[in-house]
């Protein structure tokens, strides 16, 4: 049996908690960008929720928006909704969110995040987002991302 390394087993753990019916999937070759995770999983880039972090400047809080794939976030869309933001580091999103980048999952934060949700996802009749490692991805519905992050769904995406 092939054991998950730790950060995905507690990503696992916690969608077996939420009774989600999906496993986490490890990928051969890293998930870390969209296009990486959905050539690896045969999938269209749309397809791959991304978790983009910053952080906002006014408390310092994490704010993660989970983004369809394709889309470029707009992060002046983003900073209308919850206020002035800044970068957050790789130590940033670790201390905050509880994941390193590349395997930032939208759910099983170590504290509050401020969390918006790509209202394109909710077009897509399922989604794969990060487990908590480069290589680990889990599927749901968007119905599911929503329910399971309380996050409210917005305009998130960049347009042309």
């Amino acid at each position: 049996m092939n054991t998950l390394p730790d950060s995905a087993q507690r990503v696992a753990d916690l969608l077996t908690a939420m009774g989600h019916d999906k496993q986490v999937v490890m990928l051969p070759e890293t998930g870390k960008t969209s296009a990486e995770a959905a050539a690896g999983l045969g999938c269209s880039v749309a397809e791959i929720a991304k978790s983009i972090v910053f952080r906002r400047l006014t408390d310092d809080a994490a704010v993660m928006v989970v983004a369809s794939g394709s889309n470029r976030v707009d992060e002046a869309k983003v900073a209308a909704l919850v206020g002035p933001l800044g970068k957050a580091d790789a130590r940033f999103v670790r201390e905050r969110i509880g994941y390193a980048i590349g395997g930032v999952c939208p759910i099983g934060h170590l504290g509050k995040t401020v969390m918006l949700i790509d209202q394109d996802l909710l077009e897509l009749g399922s989604v794969w987002a990060a487990a908590g490692h480069p290589h680990a991805v889990f599927n749901l519905t968007p119905q599911q991302l929503v329910m399971m992050t309380s996050a409210p769904v917005a305009d998130v995406a960049l347009r042309a």
